[in-house]
């Protein structure tokens, strides 16, 4: 059995890493929609501690992307396009890693 290159981990690295910032976008969205409709209580210290750590773990990424969307209703979209990239890119990755090894087609 032949090991994978140190590429083909690095490229799985970058996949799990943006998985899990599927989740954790996901998650902070479910939280604010619980909040919004005020179902969960924001003085819930283990919801609010969820919460925050969603919150500074995407702010970084929502902020840019946030000066060009505005929410339209109320509703932010920045997310929604933000998981769309993150999927491309997820799915972009294998053609990626054929094209730098030489094992798959260019186009």
């Amino acid at each position: 059995m032949q090991s994978p290159g140190l590429l083909a981990i690095l490229f799985g690295l970058i996949d799990t890493i943006l998985a899990l910032v599927i989740v954790v976008l996901i998650v902070f969205v479910v939280i604010s929609w619980l909040y919004a409709f005020d179902i969960v209580s924001r003085r819930n210290g283990f919801v609010s501690s969820i919460y925050e750590f969603c919150r500074r773990v995407t702010d970084p990424i929502l902020r840019p992307l946030r000066r060009i969307i505005p929410p339209i209703a109320g509703v932010d979209l920045s997310v929604l396009v933000l998981l769309l990239v993150i999927q491309l890119l997820r799915q972009l990755l294998p053609w990626l890693h054929g094209v730098l090894t030489g094992t798959g087609p260019v186009l």
